[in-house]
């Protein structure tokens, strides 16, 4: 890996990953969660619309991965949005982002031939066990959190699957930045769309009061995922996968200021295990 992207590719996933954390953060503080998610994903449209004039269309072997990729990421959206209907934000981002990295880990080792020393897998064990461990700080989750709970882990499954979709892809895709337009213009109707179908009249009356949040939002968490994507093309899947869950630290001081959620010693502890994990990593 040349100099410049050794260095590039963690500072652009450091940056995506608090990105990702404030984006989450606003997304949770929008009271009505499917209105939230319908705007954010209507940012994704318009900024994939003007990103999509500019770029070249991608080749045909990238559409299989585009496609899928947008069927996963509109997915994942349906399941944040009921696990931050049903749980609190710091608990609910911690356990779904804090799944995929050790999950990516796995599968691109033993089924992509990735490459991943000894001393890096450990950071990636690190580094999912201290986000599981600051997932579980703020208190135990029982029976009344199973549905919570059971939204969080299937986020993270599929963040697991479309991160691994998506390294492979914009590697088909040639262009990274055709790509990152096509996937979000792919995904970003969809869910304004089933916001209209269910609230039909209401909807826009609804968005007015949230509409400079969610939208914004929406920006910032296309921006974020785009440095992933720039990342997955010239960085380690794995590492990259790990790393990008760092942004749970920021989450962890949101949900403490913001949402006035307990912080802890042992999210402390959970959060020096999570950066002793990157420091193996590197």
């Amino acid at each position: 890996m040349p100099v410049s992207a050794s260095i590039g590719v963690p500072a652009a996933v450091l940056t995506a990953a608090v990105l990702h954390a404030v984006w989450n953060a606003m997304a949770h503080r929008i009271p009505d969660k499917l209105v939230g998610f319908a705007l954010i994903n209507c940012a994704y449209t318009v900024c994939a619309a003007l990103l999509v004039c500019f770029t070249p269309l991608p080749p045909a072997g990238a559409w299989p991965f585009l496609a899928a990729s947008a069927v996963l990421e509109v997915t994942s959206h349906l399941f944040l949005l009921r696990a931050y209907q049903l749980g609190d934000f710091g608990q609910m981002y911690p356990l779904a982002r804090g799944i995929a990295p050790l999950l990516v880990a796995v599968v691109s080792v033993t089924l992509l031939d990735g490459d991943l020393t000894p001393v890096q897998g450990m950071g990636v064990l690190l580094v999912s066990g201290g986000l599981a461990a600051l997932a579980l700080a703020s208190g135990g989750l029982g029976r009344a959190q199973l549905p919570a709970l059971g939204a969080a882990v299937g986020t993270g499954l599929i963040i697991a699957t479309y991160t691994l979709v998506d390294s492979t892809g914009v590697r088909q895709g040639g262009d990274v930045l055709s790509y990152i337009g096509w996937l979000f213009l792919c995904q970003g109707p969809v869910l304004p769309l089933i916001a209209l179908a269910r609230r039909r009249g209401t909807l826009l009356t609804q968005m007015r009061p949230v509409l400079g949040t969610g939208l914004a939002g929406g920006v910032l968490s296309m921006a974020a995922y785009g440095l992933v994507i720039w990342a997955q093309a010239h960085g380690n899947v794995a590492t990259v996968a790990a790393l990008r869950e760092t942004g749970i630290l920021v989450a962890a001081v949101i949900a403490t200021v913001f949402f006035r959620e307990p912080f802890g010693r042992l999210r402390l502890v959970a959060g020096a295990v999570t950066l002793a994990g990157i420091v193996l990593m590197h």
